[in-house]
């Protein structure tokens, strides 16, 4: 039985707030909220992953059936995913039978292990064990471990899906459709989406961050913009992203992010034809129809720099 109620047109903000602080001394509050008849929603605070928000820069989406609760990303600390699965345990007495990951990426998979602990049977899609197996993840952990040691001891082991998808996938939990589609590469080479049809959700990961800039990187924009077209396409009656709030307007954030791609694209594509040196290339370009977008000055030159090594590879590959 669900510990909350829904009326009609009214998404109400659970009573419940898992403070945490008996998981490793997180002051950061895990709050969350219902979005659909059965679907809730955790919204990470803004900027990168740091000591000032302990880590907890993601969002999270969870489903709960009459058969068991499905979870959407768990999180970016071994504290977090602990508070993500009490506050759960909160709203439903029900078992995590299932977690989705969206992508590898740290802030999104770093609360597996108590969802692993209490028995759920994690998905993701198998491009994600190049991450895992080359080295990106071992150096990844040794960074962030660093930046966020408290809450991320060096030690702590990357888990591991327990099936790898080749490619979409649907299944039914409880009377519910889950629809997975593999949208990458985008944002990072294993981008799953997932559709609940029923709840007229569809929950992006990174490959939308709602009302604010993508990290970008090196990431393959050419995939991702064509992506974007096909997220627009499901017309979603609420998109939730990876990072920042749930959009019900789908429209509108995805063409910002599909412009800042585009620009990014254009502008150091350019640059790298006329063989403009980056920093003289960033220093020319027109940045202010961004520039007041919220993670503007976190992600922008990384983003521009990992644009500009992208087209030159592209640039190559025409030659």
């Amino acid at each position: 039985m669900l510990r909350r109620s829904l009326y009609a047109g009214f998404f109400l903000v659970l009573a419940f707030t898992a403070h945490a602080e008996g998981f490793a001394g997180l002051k950061v509050a895990i709050q969350p909220k219902a979005i659909a008849p059965h679907t809730f929603f955790v919204q990470g605070l803004q900027g990168v992953a740091s000591v000032a928000n302990e880590g907890f820069n993601s969002n999270a989406t969870f489903v709960v059936t009459d058969e068991g609760v499905v979870v959407i990303d768990v999180l970016g600390t071994p504290a977090l995913g602990k508070a993500l699965l009490s506050a759960i345990r909160h709203v439903t007495e029900k078992p995590v039978k299932r977690v989705i990951l969206t992508h590898y990426h740290a802030d999104h998979f770093y609360g597996l292990q108590a969802f692993k602990d209490a028995g759920a049977e994690i998905w993701a899609h198998r491009a994600a064990q190049e991450y895992l197996d080359g080295g990106e993840g071992a150096r990844r952990l040794e960074q962030r471990s660093a930046e966020l040691s408290k809450w991320v001891p060096a030690h702590m082991k990357l888990v591991r899906a327990d099936r790898w998808l080749d490619g979409d996938a649907t299944f039914t939990m409880g009377g519910i459709r889950f629809d997975i589609a593999y949208l990458g590469p985008a944002h990072s080479p294993e981008d799953l989406i997932v559709s609940v049809p029923s709840e007229g959700v569809v929950v992006s990961g990174d490959i939308l961050s709602g009302g604010r800039i993508p990290f970008v990187g090196e990431a393959d924009s050419k995939r991702w913009l064509a992506t974007v077209d096909k997220l627009v396409a499901l017309k979603p009656k609420i998109l939730v992203p990876g990072h920042g709030g749930v959009t019900r307007d789908p429209g509108k954030d995805l063409t910002l992010t599909r412009e800042y791609i585009a620009y990014l694209r254009t502008t150091m594509g350019k640059a790298v034809e006329d063989f403009t040196p980056f920093e003289e290339a960033y220093a020319k370009t027109d940045w202010r129809r961004f520039e007041k977008v919220p993670a503007f000055d976190a992600a922008n030159r990384i983003n521009a720099y990992g644009q500009y090594l992208v087209m030159e590879r592209e640039l190559l590959q025409k030659k």
